[in-house]
């Protein structure tokens, strides 16, 4: 990159391309670089880190805002990063941030979010990457307060880099919680979804199911998002692909395991 190159910033979410969050992280992104957003074309929450390998993509461009270069995708989030990297841009972006999402991402929630999994797409491909949320789900929620978390956050990053491997997944409570205490880096919650299957007839008789849940976490740390986004913080928890529990290799490797 040349000494008067800005660095290239992809933008993507799992909202849609189209959705109040995206625009206001684009908004922001211009102060630090060129920006880029590739995004999916309709909603695409809980997609987690699905890719499509049994059906063909579609990139359209956009009007988006001006100075921004922007495409929409058939696919899910994960597809978007793998379409902007290998066939937009040919290359890698400086960073990748993906959000903000229009609800939370906090605790065990990381393995669903499509938001977070274009983050952990970023993060493998060897690129800084932040997945932003808020936690408001109403699409007229307000994105002001969140902002500033936004530009700290990102300004970090840039100015120190992240370890291979690293994202973050920030978690920035709901305005309507009372202005923030500031931002706490943490890790992430003990918690689960108490799932139920909520079974219901459809106009012709046939059965049909429909899947519910319930968040809870009953993890009682101080240092942890949950706690964190409940006490007025942003909270910023470095995630990582390896999902090798290293605590536990030792242990397994006293077992029998004669064949």
């Amino acid at each position: 990159m040349g000494k008067n190159e800005k660095p290239l910033i992809l933008v993507t979410n799992d909202d849609g391309i189209f959705a109040p969050g995206i625009i206001t992280l684009a908004e922001e992104m211009k102060a630090f670089g060129e920006v880029l957003v590739v995004a999916p074309d309709k909603p695409q929450s809980a997609m987690g880190h699905a890719i499509t390998i049994h059906n063909f993509l579609r990139l359209r461009e956009v009007d988006f805002m001006e100075g921004v270069k922007a495409y929409s995708c058939t696919g899910t989030p994960v597809d978007c990063v793998k379409l902007a990297v290998y066939h937009i841009i040919k290359g890698k972006p400086a960073l990748l941030v993906s959000g903000i999402n229009h609800g939370s991402n906090l605790s065990i929630n990381v393995l669903y979010s499509g938001t977070m999994s274009a983050a952990v797409e970023g993060a493998m491909e060897g690129v800084p990457s932040i997945g932003f949320s808020l936690m408001d789900h109403s699409i007229e929620a307000s994105f002001a307060h969140v902002r500033p978390v936004v530009r700290s956050v990102t300004a970090n990053v840039i100015a120190n880099g992240l370890a291979k491997g690293c994202c973050l997944n920030v978690n920035v409570p709901s305005e309507m919680e009372g202005p923030l205490k500031g931002i706490r880096v943490c890790r992430q919650a003990l918690g689960n979804w108490e799932d139920a299957v909520e079974t219901r007839k459809d106009p012709n008789g046939g059965e049909y199911h429909w899947l519910k849940g319930r968040f809870t976490a009953k993890d009682t740390g101080e240092d942890n998002d949950v706690w964190a986004t409940a006490n007025g913080y942003a909270s910023v928890v470095p995630v990582q692909f390896d999902m090798t529990a290293h605590q536990e290799v030792d242990m397994i490797k006293t077992w029998n395991h004669a064949l």
